[in-house]
């Protein structure tokens, strides 16, 4: 298995990163894991930035060359792991750029005429992990699972991927918000994933 890390964080002494830490660890002494690549979207200086106008239409978008590399990473992998906060309800901006420019019609998914366009990524697993501030029941309750929705309906299975796992922890800027164990779980859960 070939696994994908996109971490999306701008400060290395972060708790994103120490989950990026974990995830690597706990990859590395899984035997089903054969390659293990990192994206750090903010040290990449990748730009989220979409532009269209007389030479860069929409659709032609999935042969922009600038992102053949990104692509080559996606198409790469089995599982795609998206490590980042939650901020404002979401992921931060500059993840949801490389969704804008990444997940593009005739790369990640092709319509068909129907209701729902055919997703090119099928075959694929996604672990979404984030943290936020507030209490983890806060997305739920107060938003509608704004965040999940995005992630898992508007975006992953839009594009084919239907093996989806969250990690949400919430108060992980409290004293009490117990974030050794959830590194640990975090840890544990890629030791022995398997698909």
């Amino acid at each position: 298995m070939n696994v994908l890390i996109i971490y999306t964080h701008p400060n290395h002494q972060s708790l994103s990163y120490a989950f990026l830490q974990r995830t690597i660890e706990g990859c590395q002494e899984n035997k089903e894991i054969d390659e293990i690549k990192v994206l750090d979207l903010y040290e990449e200086g990748f730009d989220p930035v979409l532009v269209f106008n007389e030479q860069k239409r929409r659709r032609d978008m999935h042969k922009e060359p600038s992102l053949e590399i990104y692509r080559q990473q996606l198409i790469w992998a089995d599982k795609i792991i998206f490590i980042y906060p939650i901020w404002w309800g979401r992921p931060p901006a500059m993840l949801l750029g490389y969704i804008d420019r990444m997940f593009a019609s005739g790369f990640a998914y092709q319509d068909k005429g129907s209701l729902l366009p055919e997703g090119l990524l099928k075959g694929k697993s996604a672990v979404c992990i984030s943290s936020m501030m507030g209490p983890a029941l806060y997305p739920m309750f107060w938003l509608n699972n704004a965040h999940k929705v995005l992630m898992r309906k508007a975006l992953l299975q839009y594009v084919g991927i239907r093996n989806i796992k969250f990690f949400e922890f919430g108060n992980m800027e409290s004293a009490k918000g117990r974030q050794e164990q959830k590194l640990e779980r975090v840890h544990r859960y890629f030791q022995a994933v398997s698909n």
